[in-house]
């Protein structure tokens, strides 16, 4: 059999439970199994990938047979593949504060059951729960005799409340996900916070668009985080030239007290002890003090593209690694909130978010905010919703002129090449210099 150039394998298994309740209605509950691997050879010029079910009952000659069967996919592969070297190392797994896995399915249910409910307040109209949970039992092994293994389990539930008027409806929601055990419990305020906005926003007035200074909140500015510069920064996309920052390493790009972190050694909901190719994990600093630091790599990108760090390579069970952020976020500056406010002057505070999107190759985006308040003289005036954010990636990051010292995180779940991965983005309260803010009235 030739010999490839280098050969690796990553074994997934584990279970997923998930539970979902739409007005006070279990719609669904159970657990499911999972038992699958990822071999990679490189030959030839480029891989050769398969995808083995029930790794755990394959023998030496099973897997010798499969190496076999991955070279010859090798062979038609035309893009030539270099792999940088990386540094190796695994970092602890934070032990959680109650393992999901000791308390029942009934038990959960009936956890989320109260928090659901919770949200069912008079001006509800209809309230959803949703709980996830997967524990992941993870083995690496490649060619060179580096081998880890390790276990993780990630929970976490979110709440959604619909408040109805007439023919007016507004929905707000309320989520918490956790690598650090259940967090189930003693959570009933949140649904309550999710159905009381969402009646508070059936009496707000739609935002007036326009040209303003706008606060973003720690949720939307870590999306803006994110999205506009955290998928640029992934040197798949800069080696592609889908990137507005390629080839500006060194520069500035932003406000010079602007610093953008991606950092998957920290115990959030995006944390990974190693990455999926086996590499040590790093915080990594994409843009310092507004100049344009890294990128964000795996072994491929790094030996292609540079100015940056492997280390970044995350999948999902049964699928190759690619290039992904992790918890990403932008540092805390030096100001209080009530600064930022004060500098804001007259504008708007932008909270929340409700998705939107992003170019990352033009440089352009637009979020949607879940809601805002209106600022006036560095003081909070009326709720509004309806109200978006939009602009010119590279534009806005020299617009941020304040950052606050209240950094919070949050946690979804981020999509790129049909892989979903766990992710956590974050911000302090920032301040954004003539805004392009949109509502109805724009």
């Amino acid at each position: 059999m030739e010999e490839p150039r280098y050969w690796d394998i990553r074994h997934v298994g584990g279970e997923s439970t998930h539970i979902d309740i739409d007005n006070g209605v279990v719609e669904s509950a159970g657990t499911s199994f999972f038992d699958t691997a990822v071999l990679r050879v490189l030959a030839g010029k480029g891989w050769g990938i398969l995808t083995i079910d029930n790794y755990a009952s394959c023998s030496k000659a099973d897997i010798e047979a499969y190496i076999g069967r991955a070279i010859k996919l090798a062979r038609v592969t035309e893009e030539e593949v270099t792999l940088a070297d990386a540094p190796s190392g695994i970092l602890p797994v934070p032990a959680p504060r109650e393992d999901p896995r000791d308390v029942s399915l009934e038990e959960k249910r009936d956890l989320l059951a109260s928090i659901e409910a919770a949200a069912r307040i008079p001006g509800i109209a209809s309230t959803r729960g949703h709980y996830t949970e997967g524990m992941n039992r993870v083995a690496f092994l490649d060619s060179s005799g580096q081998e880890y293994q390790y276990e993780i389990s990630r929970c976490g539930f979110s709440v959604l409340a619909v408040a109805r008027k007439g023919d007016l409806m507004q929905m707000a929601r309320e989520s918490e996900h956790t690598i650090t055990g259940l967090n189930l419990r003693h959570r009933e305020a949140m649904g309550r916070e999710a159905a009381e906005r969402a009646v508070a926003l059936l009496d707000a007035q739609p935002a007036a668009g326009g040209r303003m200074h706008a606060v973003l909140d720690p949720e939307l500015a870590g999306v803006f985080a994110h999205e506009a510069i955290g998928h640029a920064s992934e040197g798949d996309l800069v080696k592609e030239g889908s990137s507005v920052i390629r080839g500006k390493i060194g520069e500035k790009i932003g406000n010079e007290i602007l610093t953008i972190v991606d950092d998957p050694t920290i115990p959030e909901f995006g944390f990974e002890p190693v990455d999926a190719e086996g590499v040590a994990v790093r915080r990594t600093e994409i843009i310092r003090r507004g100049v344009l630091s890294a990128y964000l790599h795996n072994r491929q990108t790094l030996a292609a593209v540079g100015d940056g760090v492997a280390g970044h390579a995350r999948a999902v069970a049964g699928d190759s690694p690619i290039v992904r952020m992790s918890n990403t976020f932008i540092e805390n500056g030096d100001a209080t909130f009530e600064e930022v406010l004060e500098g804001c002057g007259t504008g708007i505070l932008l909270k929340g978010s409700r998705g939107g999107q992003v170019d990352p190759g033009r440089g352009i985006f637009q979020f949607n905010a879940e809601y805002g308040y209106l600022v006036e003289n560095g003081e909070l005036g009326a709720m509004v919703r309806d109200v978006s954010l939009s602009g010119e990636i590279l534009r806005t990051l020299h617009a941020i002129v304040l950052c606050a010292q209240d950094r919070q995180m949050h946690q979804g779940f981020c999509g790129k090449s049909g892989q979903s991965v766990p992710v956590s983005d974050g911000s302090p309260h920032i301040l954004l210099e003539d805004a392009v803010v949109g509502g109805p009235g724009a």
